[in-house]
């Protein structure tokens, strides 16, 4: 475990990522626990600081999330956020009442000590966020009072002896001014943590526990040219060398010339032993008939899960199946409640079948995305492989609406390629999130010399996003969505009219399936 971390209690806020993220930035590992983690767990990680997350529920309702008293009594420090607060207060006998105003979104803070060192560096009138039903309306025991709002007397508490601070707002949102030097004075002055958490430093423990991990045994790895398998490859590859085999599968839903970069990327320059399976046919007939888009992703896994199978088979002696697991994904797996309401069925293709008796190695399981780009750039890998946008496990299955046929993935790949290519040309490709064509299941008349057409209607998407939990439609210029439409309707044979996708998520997701 690091020498040097954080961990947050996970009470089910919507921004627990985006603590951890924030910490992680100011290098110090910071890792997102279930709340009612064993106080033995916790002695066992030997975290330098504890943070107690927001969460929608409230102190006196049914089956409110709580922890153990011993956690207050191990001496490491303290810091509760929102619903965090709240608790403190309730386990050392104070009292937690509904507010008769719910206060959400900006306010005042006003520190009463802002001498303190968790005030270091804030003044003493600053913006914060509020978001919260219940509030503080009697001390408990041993705590102060340390800031105020206009309509919460209580917003910042603490028992500096004990070494316990909380807070009724999020110092993690961007709309909380000093929120990150807050963050700061907590890990830095209060717990006393020393900035230790970088990529290389990752790199070179990662290396060395793959090695002692996996010995003299072989690992396989389904490489899809995501960032994250790519990532994944490129270290455990670094580690172990021919140890690794890695399985492309050509899905045939691929974007414009993805295996042959693959191959070319992968292959040859990083020397990484690959086997290419051409699974077009099996994949396009099994789509037939299919329309519905959960449908069309478990056909999809269903598919993959087999080839793999089949071709992991007829690698020898293997030991270890590898995975692009990443943070968000394993938060998500591991939530209070399990994991969130389903949204789609699931981001990546794949999985393990039943009966594959492999151990697993997900190397990247404790990074965020924008890590794991830090971690490929610093093993070498292309910028133009490791800044690509998000690319869907299912791929244009799920960018064509309805049923999918090989026509129609020709079609979308075509137009797709143009947008990106135009993007690139307009140096706009890295300013926006995730951009993409989607091909709807409606054809229109339209007039292309004097002739009548009756075609398929594209959808431009392009997001910008930061955490991919929102995001808003980008503000691209008119010049270049022109270009785009015109090249896309000229060039593509089956297309003669492009719309562009001004949603937001929400409502909308990013992609359309």
């Amino acid at each position: 475990m690091h020498k040097e971390s954080i961990i947050i209690l996970d009470f089910g806020s919507q921004y627990n990522q985006l603590i951890a993220r924030r910490i992680r930035e100011k290098k110090v590992y910071a890792e997102i626990v279930p709340f009612n983690i064993t106080v033995e767990d916790i002695k066992k990680k030997n975290p330098k600081g504890i943070i107690l997350s927001g969460g929608p529920a409230s102190v006196y309702g049914d089956n409110a999330p709580t922890i153990s008293k011993e956690i207050y009594e191990l001496g490491i420090p303290i810091l509760g956020i929102c619903y965090g607060m709240q608790l403190i207060t309730h386990q050392f006998g104070g009292e937690v009442l509904k507010a008769s105003k719910k206060e959400f979104g900006k306010a005042e803070l006003l520190l009463d000590k802002a001498e303190l060192e968790i005030f270091a560096n804030i003044p003493k009138e600053s913006q914060i966020w509020m978001s919260h039903g219940d509030h503080v309306t009697a001390l408990p025991k041993g705590f102060k009072v340390f800031g105020h709002t206009i309509n919460a007397p209580v917003a910042v508490i603490g028992n500096e002896e004990k070494k316990i601070y909380a807070v009724q707002f999020h110092p993690e949102v961007t709309h909380t001014i000093y929120g990150g030097q807050l963050l700061e004075n907590f890990i830095f002055r209060i717990a006393k943590v020393e900035p230790n958490w970088s990529m290389q430093n990752f790199i070179e423990n990662e290396i060395e526990r793959i090695k002692e991990k996996v010995g003299d045994k072989k690992v396989i790895l389904g490489l899809s040219g995501g960032v994250d398998s790519s990532v994944a490859a490129v270290l455990i590859h670094k580690a172990i060398g021919d140890q690794l085999s890695c399985i492309f599968v050509d899905t045939g839903l691929m974007r414009k010339n993805e295996s042959e970069k693959i191959m070319e990327t992968y292959g040859k320059h990083f020397n990484i032993n690959i086997k290419m399976v051409n699974a077009e046919e099996k994949f396009l007939t099994n789509l037939k008939g299919i329309s519905d888009p959960e449908q069309k992703r478990k056909a999809i896994g269903k598919d993959f899960i087999e080839v793999f199978d089949e071709e992991s088979k007829r690698i020898e002696n293997v030991t270890f199946l590898a995975q692009g697991t990443i943070y968000p994904d394993v938060i998500e797996s591991q939530s209070v409640k399990g994991p969130s309401a389903t949204i789609k069925s699931h981001h990546n293709v794949g999985g393990l079948p039943e009966d594959m008796k492999l151990e697993l190695l997900e190397p990247l399981r404790e990074l965020f995305k924008d890590e794991v780009r830090k971690v490929g750039r610093e093993l070498g890998i292309d910028s133009a492989m490791i800044d690509r946008h998000p690319f869907p496990g299912p791929g244009l299955g799920i960018r064509i609406l309805g049923e999918v046929s090989k026509e129609k993935a020709d079609i979308l790949r075509e137009a797709d390629a143009i947008f990106i290519e135009e993007l690139r040309k307009n140096e706009l490709y890295n300013k926006v999130s995730q951009a993409f064509v989607v091909l709807l299941p409606v054809k229109s008349v339209g007039v292309m010399g004097d002739e009548r057409t009756y075609e398929y209607t594209a959808v431009v998407r392009s997001a910008d996003t930061v955490d991919f939990m929102t995001a808003t439609w980008s503000r691209l210029p008119f010049d270049v969505l022109e270009t785009v439409s015109s090249r896309i309707i000229n060039e593509v044979k089956g297309i003669n009219r492009v719309a562009y996708d001004i949603s937001s998520k929400p409502p909308a997701t990013i992609e359309w399936e």
